[in-house]
């Protein structure tokens, strides 16, 4: 291993013992895949996964409103490593609940999760060179446990707290309020009037699904592009029929990767024609119900993420006179509904604001380096999923243009090179070492409009404007590079158990002496 990129170890340094060599945190998609990528390519790594919830699965065990489903084909969705099996592409939530728990099952992995155990807190020891891990259960009970690496699947957004738009007025209303984040399971929709405050993927769920409501409406600010696609793949379910599954799984996930890229890439390189495109088929499937100040959004086609329907099931709503549109403002809430800025008034009986997540990094918990607390915002990306200065930690943050099982896949594959490359070596400590940050372009993190971006940015870590210093939304690149790309990159150091720097900046790590 070249010198350029290792530290030197003194002679008496030593890693002091750990519970287990990775601590994954979380066990949603994320974490689950996590695992299985250490159990295929670093066995001889143990492991642990810590849940905060008592059931597995995150977001999809998280969220139970009406018609949750997968916003992405769940051949990309799916892992790399388990092939998609239900007819349905588009899947529901129940189905994505039962697909991850029989690889838990199947891969005696469920014995490893610790459940009902939040992490309030990590701390790096240089001297151990490990990680202090703090949990707490639901009764307010403390436990620690010990890990050599902290791999980071607890998703992107608030789990406690959703975005709250601040809605004039709505302490005056006097039927139910519900987010969708949290479902109640006592919610009797039949024959009520409901308004869905929001255009996104999840308002569009719900908005067909609420099939005994009297009536729905959603309560747009600003329209969203949609993409009507059937929820049934045929080329998949056929080449099920006549190809070995695993084979037929590939070139079914090939295919759905590289027509999402190319559509990606031509809305931003003309997306004047993919507007006209979408807009098209919106026609085709409305009619004469086809509202253009209701369809039509001030933005091209990827500045945000496209909205998938499938099958048209919400414009199918809206001819059978189930589901309406209504693009206005909310001047406030009142007793019976809402009142418009336009002047006009939503009666509802339930109002469901699908008003968006708030964004969280490293799922809010306190991360200490040496006793320094780390800010986000003063750390750059490395490769996708580590951060500058800060050692053996690696997190995972999905792709904003095609599914987050893409990302989750390749990061873990990725830690496992790592893991393999310190076992061979002989070292415990791996971090991107970055001397100058002023060395570095910063670019957008995010080139994405959304508002749950947006407001977030101030909160998110830095991005370059070149690897390896960045978070890429570029799948197919990234998988090149992190299968292939070299980890003694010169950047990467890797070294051994040593005392801290006392002018060390905060989660730097420097070569020992």
């Amino acid at each position: 291993m070249a010198d350029t990129a290792t530290m030197k170890r003194s002679a008496d340094a030593q890693a002091a013992p750990v519970d287990q060599d990775v601590l994954i945190v979380g066990a949603g998609i994320s974490g689950i895949g996590m695992a299985v990528h250490l159990q295929m390519n670093s066995p001889d790594r143990s492991f642990g996964l810590v849940e905060r919830r008592e059931r597995l699965g995150g977001t999809w065990d998280l969220f139970r409103y009406p018609g949750i489903r997968s916003d992405s084909d769940m051949h990309t969705l799916g892992f790399v490593f388990e092939p998609w099996k239900h007819e349905k592409s588009i899947a529901d939530g129940p189905s994505i609940l039962e697909y991850l728990n029989r690889i838990v099952d199947e891969r005696g992995i469920r014995d490893r999760i610790r459940f009902d155990s939040k992490v309030v807190g990590a701390d790096w020891d240089s001297a151990a060179a490990r990680w202090t891990v703090t949990m707490e259960d639901g009764k307010g009970a403390k436990s620690t446990t010990t890990a050599r690496w902290l791999y980071l699947g607890s998703g992107y957004y608030d789990y406690d707290e959703p975005f709250d738009a601040q809605f004039a007025g709505r302490e005056d209303f006097q039927g139910r309020i519900i987010h969708p984040q949290f479902w109640p399971t006592d919610l009797d929709y039949k024959d009520k009037r409901v308004v869905v405050i929001g255009s996104g993927a999840t308002a569009v769920t719900i908005v067909p699904s609420m099939k005994e409501a009297a009536h729905v409406t959603m309560l747009q600010r600003t329209p969203t592009w949609y993409f009507i696609r059937p929820a049934k793949d045929g080329l998949a379910n056929f080449l099920r029929k006549i190809l070995p599954e695993k084979l037929a799984y590939k070139i079914t996930r090939f295919k759905n990767v590289r027509l999402q890229d190319i559509g990606f890439r031509r809305a931003r390189e003309k997306p004047e024609k993919v507007r006209d495109f979408l807009t098209k088929r919106l026609r085709a499937r409305l009619g004469d119900r086809y509202d253009a100040r209701a369809f039509t959004p001030p933005y091209n086609p990827w500045e945000q993420r496209l909205c998938l329907v499938p099958d048209g099931d919400f414009f199918e709503a809206m001819k059978a006179e189930k589901a309406s549109v209504v693009t206005d403002n909310i001047e406030k809430f009142d007793a019976t509904g809402i009142q418009l800025k336009s002047g006009q008034h939503l009666d509802a009986d339930i109002i469901i604001t699908a008003t968006g997540l708030k964004l969280a990094v490293a799922g809010k918990i306190p991360v200490r380096v040496d006793g320094d607390l780390i800010d986000w915002s003063e750390h750059f990306y490395y490769k996708a999923c580590m951060f500058s200065n800060v050692p053996n930690f690696s997190v995972v943050f999905g792709y904003l243009n095609a599914s987050w099982t893409l990302r989750a896949d390749i990061v873990a594959e990725y830690v496992c090179r790592v893991l393999n490359h310190m076992r061979a070596t002989g070292t415990h400590v791996a971090a991107p070492l970055l001397a100058d940050p002023a060395t570095l372009t910063e670019d957008n993190i995010f080139d994405f409009s959304s508002g749950y971006i947006q407001r977030a940015l101030h909160i998110m870590p830095k991005n370059a404007d070149k690897m390896p210093w960045r978070l890429n939304q570029n799948y197919i690149q990234d998988r090149i590079d992190m299968k292939t790309g070299a980890i003694d990159d010169g950047i990467l150091k890797f070294g051994d158990a040593r005392a801290p720097t006392k002018t060390a900046a905060p989660g730097e790590l420097q070569a020992a002496e």
